[in-house]
């Protein structure tokens, strides 16, 4: 007996790329997620945190949620178990819990969240639960699937949930407590084990892995510490990560230990990343098969710098879909013209940056500019416009305002 896991994490939905709107980007992938459980013969799926991307999402990211969890569900054959990550309100991710669990849908804001045991007409029954743990059957012909599960909290809260708020260890070796007596409880060879967490994880003297570029980060403060690989109790079979978005396995010992990836780039710093879910076969007793599944949906993210105007509206003109960072060599500075022309070439330009090339005898790093205080104060302020600018006077509007910024400090 067997059964199959998707592992999926990161979605954010309601996710803007600056002022770019992700939304249909994820309507697509989602569906894919969908289609991908369903060609794979799915027995359930586990979505790792970061469910929206905002504490208060919207409405539209919200209708996607419920529907994309629905579907998922193959109509309630297959459970559902996702829980809170950093980005997420606890408890509006279980707000919808008695009408979710009818679908097998089990949603988890809390790291001490408790299951109340229910079954479905689909054939999915919760058989045993407790605060952070969840046993599921999804048939007769299927084994116990047993989820020890830890939405996100910071370190103090994790400490309040897990009752050990008084206790001076590291939050890692509390973790470590707490999960072997679930495991050692619950978690025998004559069914599948299985931990879930949204937590940062690390294999012990390991490099760690960098947050994701503008996401919150979770180890500085009001975070938690990392968890390391030697944490996890030694009944789990396979464990799912969500909050960093790349796909890797941090450690095989004592089980494969795998962060899913987000399923779309949201940063550039993911632009050369290829966004996965992970298809897992679980049997009792024996060690995970898992692998990685490709995502294709959602436009590609990229950096390009470019040594001229020119070069630049030629490169847009051949990749009008992509996400682009736009980085341009000058001399002085990017007048109306040259954004204008950049605009109008293609319709993704997430942000252009002028690089000023150095003069002769100038240094990286060093401006030579020098500011004489001896002098007339709007004096000054035009002749570093003009060389910050190329020689451009500064408009009278900013002249005005200015010359107002300065009456209004003289009078302090």
């Amino acid at each position: 007996m067997s059964l199959r896991i998707l592992h999926t994490a990161d979605w954010h939905l309601g996710k803007k790329l600056d002022h770019f709107s992700r939304l249909e980007e994820q309507k697509l992938v989602m569906a894919e997620i969908c289609d991908i459980a369903d060609a794979q013969n799915v027995d359930v799926v586990i979505v790792a945190g970061d469910l929206f991307d905002t504490f208060n999402p919207p409405a539209e990211a919200q209708d996607l949620f419920y529907k994309m969890l629905f579907r998922l569900t193959n109509n309630g054959k297959r459970a559902v178990v996702a829980i809170a990550g950093n980005h997420d309100m606890p408890e509006r991710v279980e707000a919808p819990n008695p009408l979710a669990e009818m679908n097998g849908i089990i949603l988890c804001g809390f790291p001490d969240t408790e299951i109340k045991p229910f079954s479905t007409e689909g054939g999915i029954e919760v058989t045993r639960s407790e605060a952070g743990f969840l046993e599921i059957q999804m048939g007769e012909n299927k084994p116990l699937l047993r989820v020890i599960f830890t939405p996100y909290a910071n370190e103090l809260r994790l400490k309040t949930y897990l009752g050990m708020e008084k206790k001076e260890s590291a939050l890692r070796e509390i973790l470590e407590e707490k999960w072997r007596e679930l495991a050692d409880k619950y978690c025998d060879s004559k069914g599948v084990n299985v931990l879930t967490a949204h937590l940062f994880f690390m294999k012990k003297g390991g490099e760690a892995e960098a947050e994701p570029e503008g996401e919150k980060s979770i180890l500085h403060i009001g975070g938690a510490q990392p968890i390391f690989s030697e944490n996890i109790p030694k009944q789990m079979q396979y464990v799912a990560l969500g909050h960093l978005h790349r796909y890797h396995s941090i450690d095989k010992i004592p089980c494969p230990i795998v962060y899913s990836s987000s399923p779309l780039s949201y940063s550039f710093a993911e632009a050369d990343q290829k966004k996965q879910v992970v298809i897992i076969d679980l049997e009792p007793g024996k060690a995970a098969k898992y692998e990685p599944i490709p995502l294709t949906q959602g436009r590609g993210l990229t950096r390009k710098e470019f040594a001229s105007i020119e070069d630049a509206v030629s490169w847009l003109a051949e990749n009008p879909e992509v996400y682009v960072e736009v980085t341009i060599q000058t001399d002085t500075f990017l007048d109306g013209t040259a954004r204008k022309q950049l605009s109008q070439a293609q319709n993704y330009i997430v942000d252009v940056i002028p690089k000023i090339r150095l003069k002769e005898g100038e240094t990286e790093g060093i401006d030579p500019f020098e500011i004489d205080d001896s002098r007339d104060m709007n004096a000054l302020f035009v002749e570093f416009f003009n060389y910050k600018n190329g020689n451009e006077a500064p408009p009278e509007a900013l002249l005005q305002l200015f010359k107002e910024v300065i009456s209004q400090n003289s009078e302090i």
